[in-house]
């Protein structure tokens, strides 16, 4: 172990070596004194939600996929109907990371490409992003705490109706 001997460091380096605790004290001082606080999407409420959107898409004889993830865009419930075909299982996922990653129903952002090409680059930006029907966001108290994806209906209108039946019940709390 090598020991440090003051007497052979500059003045300088010693009053450095001094001043820097006392300035990162002011410094500190000017942080924050707590994190922020985020909503989270509880793992309940997402099975609720996966739940009520499956059985929309159940009764109107459609076999789908539902995922919904957090405002990460971390999978919180999958749910897969029988006899839903294996694609669905990426497509609801990745229809439900785009509306919770971007903030807005994946229907409006496959219109606003068809009128502005321009911003097609979007498809590539992520490879979990899909910009097809059928994934809402999930917002709650005007924050946005995760989104809802479902696929496998004949078409993305219908995948969106199921997500927003799973969304209504946040309305019935």
């Amino acid at each position: 172990m090598r020991r440090v001997h003051f007497s052979k460091q500059s003045p300088r380096r010693i009053a450095a070596a001094l001043m820097a605790p006392i300035f990162s004290f002011f410094l500190l001082g000017a942080a924050p004194t707590s994190l922020p606080k985020q909503s989270r999407l509880p793992l309940d409420l997402a099975v609720k939600v996966a739940g009520a959107a499956l059985k929309k898409c159940l009764e109107d004889g459609y076999r789908v996929s539902v995922a919904v993830v957090d405002r990460e865009g971390v999978t919180q419930s999958l749910l897969r109907a029988d006899g839903a075909g294996p694609h669905t299982i990426q497509s609801s996922t990745k229809k439900a990371y785009t509306a919770a990653s971007l903030g807005r129903p994946t229907s409006d952002l496959a219109n606003t490409l068809k009128d502005k090409p321009e911003l097609q680059g979007l498809r590539d930006m992520d490879e979990k992003i899909l910009i097809l029907a059928g994934g809402l966001p999930i917002v709650v108290e005007g924050e946005l705490v995760g989104g809802i994806g479902v696929g496998g209906a004949p078409g993305g209108h219908l995948d969106e109706a199921c997500a927003k039946a799973g969304l209504e019940t946040f309305s019935e709390k």
